[in-house]
Parts: structure tokens; C-alpha cells; sequence
């Protein structure tokens, strides 16, 4: 799966704005805190779930399945707003 070509993505302090640029079927913001931003941009090259699971792990002290439940959530919120290939 991968970011849509539709999307691009500023940062601004602290802050991660997804913005569509051609995307027919969503025209808001989305704002990402470090976390969600930091899927979004692995996003931004061909990538699985698994593969931001354990990068996540990586960079996070946190238990992989609370991890992976939080990735699970920002790539749903991600589908839903048709921002991804898969």
C-alpha cells in the first residue's frame, strides 16, 4: 500500500497537514500529530502494514499490539478517505 499521488503533506511546527490535491472523492485537512505523521510517511513509499508495525516498534517503547492497533486506526481513517493505493 502507498500515499496516493492525490495527497501531499506539509509540516508545520509540530504538526502534519495531509492535503488533497487532485482527489475527487475528499476535499478537507487532515491534521496528524508526530505519530500519525510518521505512518503517513512511510506511507509515501510502497509499504505493509507489518513494515510501519515494526518500524513503529523501533522508534516507540510501546507494546506491539497497542502499536499496531493505532496503525490499524490512522491506515482505516487513511482508506476512508480513499489517501491510499493498495
Amino acid at each position: 500500500m502507498k500515499l496516493k499521488p492525490d495527497f501531499i503533506t506539509q509540516d508545520i511546527d509540530d504538526t502534519q497537514f495531509l492535503v488533497p490535491v487532485g482527489a475527487e472523492a475528499f476535499s478537507g485537512i487532515v491534521r496528524s500529530n508526530k505519530t500519525a505523521a510518521f505512518i503517513v510517511d512511510c506511507l509515501k513509499e510502497e509499504t505493509t502494514l507489518d513494515a510501519i508495525v515494526d518500524k513503529m516498534c523501533a522508534r516507540y517503547n510501546a507494546p506491539r499490539e497497542t502499536i499496531a492497533a493505532d496503525v490499524a486506526e490512522i491506515i482505516n481513517t487513511l482508506r476512508g478517505i480513499n489517501a491510499l493505493e493498495e
